[in-house]
């Protein structure tokens, strides 16, 4: 599943202080090899150059 801007994310990666947090998708880059990576912005700060298979989309009703 790919990720759009602004679509609600909740990150899983252990090594980030954001492990388990919902954030939102503030922008969309193609690495050179064709694959999306992502900037997540959360209340606290944001992670860049984040996998899409470290996201999970967040359902409307869940917020």
């Amino acid at each position: 599943m790919s990720f759009e801007k602004d679509d609600k994310v909740v990150l899983h990666d252990q090594h980030s202080e954001f492990d388990g947090e919902t954030g939102t998708v503030t922008q969309v880059i193609e690495s050179m090899f064709g694959e999306p990576t992502y900037t997540i912005s959360f209340d606290e700060g944001q992670e860049v150059g984040i996998a899409e298979d470290q996201l999970e989309a967040v359902e409307e009703d869940e917020e």
